[in-house]
């Protein structure tokens, strides 16, 4: 999700006997090569080699919370690197300061847009997987339309 824009920028569909991290890279490789990615903010459950490697290669800050038993990484890998400053960092200040200072906080507006998605309904129709990728990608750009029309301006008036 763009945090500028609140647009949904990548969908991957995946089953449900299927996990989260794997499909990070491919989540990545959905956003051309030519436009920067500043930012990737995940939960623990990113919190993999795979996912780090691929946030480096598209030269973007990982902001994944490291498990509370989280051990550094001996490699001496630009993943290991970077998850190990992740990992010492809330350790050294503070998890509320790193949460503040990372912008973490940002997880809570994708969690929101995600409601947003299953608003239209958890129950997918179609049989076929293409089909059922097709349907989630109309959500979201209705979604992503819903939002470029603006949002409702509350003006008190007590």
């Amino acid at each position: 999700m763009d945090t500028t824009t609140s647009d949904i920028r990548a969908v991957e569909f995946t089953p449900s006997s299927d996990g989260d991290s794997p499909v990070l890279p491919e989540l990545l490789g959905q956003i051309p090569e030519s436009e920067e990615i500043g930012t990737v903010t995940a939960d623990g459950t990113y919190d993999k080699r795979r996912c780090h490697t691929a946030i480096i290669d598209r030269q973007a800050t990982a902001i994944i919370p490291i498990r509370k038993n989280g051990r550094s990484w001996k490699e001496a890998c630009p993943a290991a690197r970077t998850r190990n400053q992740i990992l010492h960092a809330p350790r050294r200040y503070g998890l509320a300061f790193w949460k503040r200072w990372t912008g973490y906080k940002f997880r809570s507006r994708i969690k929101a847009k995600m409601r947003c998605l299953k608003a239209f309904g958890e129950r997918r129709a179609a049989r076929d997987p293409d089909r059922q990728a097709a349907a989630i990608q109309i959500r979201v750009a209705l979604i992503n339309r819903f939002k470029a029309l603006g949002t409702a301006e509350i003006v008190r008036v007590a």
